[in-house]
């Protein structure tokens, strides 16, 4: 079994569009939820407050910059994921498939790297 996340990313439009129909949209997604526990994939669930509320801290210089939302130009938010233990990634992209609230949105497929894979400094 392996780890994998299931991001979901959606746009401003995305976003408004789901909060037309977000009763409808809450059911459907606790019925799923609900299909990924009964079938013993779901490791956790969540999803992200109004990026508005949250902030950016950028490297890219000499100290690091600290930016509030809203973020400028930005085509697509990380909005929520679900984190599955699956077999392999087809299952992973199967589920994905089966999300809800994803109508004009993307959902990213990224498997979650074991704490063997990831390089530990003095090691």
């Amino acid at each position: 079994m392996a780890k994998y996340l299931l991001i979901m990313r959606g746009t401003d439009a995305s976003n408004a569009a789901m909060m037309a129909d977000i009763d409808e949209l809450m059911a459907a997604t606790q019925r799923f939820i609900g299909d990924m526990v009964k079938a013993g994939v779901l490791l956790e669930a969540e999803g992200l407050d109004d990026p508005r509320q949250g902030a950016v801290v950028d490297f890219g210089g000499e100290a690091p910059v600290v930016t509030d939302g809203p973020y400028g130009e930005t085509r697509e938010l990380f909005g929520g994921f679900f984190l599955l233990d699956v077999a392999s990634k087809e299952e992973a992209v199967e589920w994905a498939r089966r999300v809800p609230a994803a109508r004009g949105t993307k959902i990213e497929v990224r498997r979650v790297a074991g704490s063997d894979e990831v390089p530990l400094a003095g090691a």
